[in-house]
């Protein structure tokens, strides 16, 4: 059978939105803790607010968006990871320190492959982020 898909997806940049009800918290959790920038935001589009962060100069960036009648938003498990590769050890030190003087400490993950390079924390709302201690995939 022949592959029709196309070889290369050409794609001008990449989302990934999820909801929230504490978004300050969780700003100041991606922003002030782990250093990511805000690239955008807007007010009262029907009914939501909402962020734009990312990495400068980066073509994907994460939004978080809060409902004015609230956006409550449960965890999905303790699996679902976002995961940001960080070659250099001090540097996730530093996010570390930073994210524990806020309240967030890091926590035990369930697989235990990202315990051997790496260190995992919840967000406000339980998410978990890791930062795993690696120049990342084909690097």
């Amino acid at each position: 059978m022949e592959n029709k898909w196309p070889k290369e997806m050409k794609v001008a940049q990449i989302r990934v939105a999820r909801p929230t009800d504490q978004l300050k918290k969780v700003v100041n959790f991606y922003c002030e803790g782990l250093g990511l920038k805000k690239i955008g935001s807007f007010e009262g589009h029907e009914g939501y607010d909402g962020i734009m962060i990312g990495l400068p100069n980066s073509n994907y960036h994460l939004e978080f968006t809060q409902h004015k009648d609230g956006s409550p938003c449960p965890a999905p498990t303790k699996d679902n990871l976002l995961v940001f590769y960080i070659p250099e050890s001090k540097t996730i030190e530093e996010i570390t320190n930073r994210e524990k003087g806020m309240g967030y400490d890091s926590v035990s993950p369930e697989n235990p492959y990202w315990e051997k390079s790496g260190v995992t924390i919840e967000d406000p709302d339980g998410w978990r982020i890791v930062l795993m201690n690696s120049p990342g995939i084909g690097n």
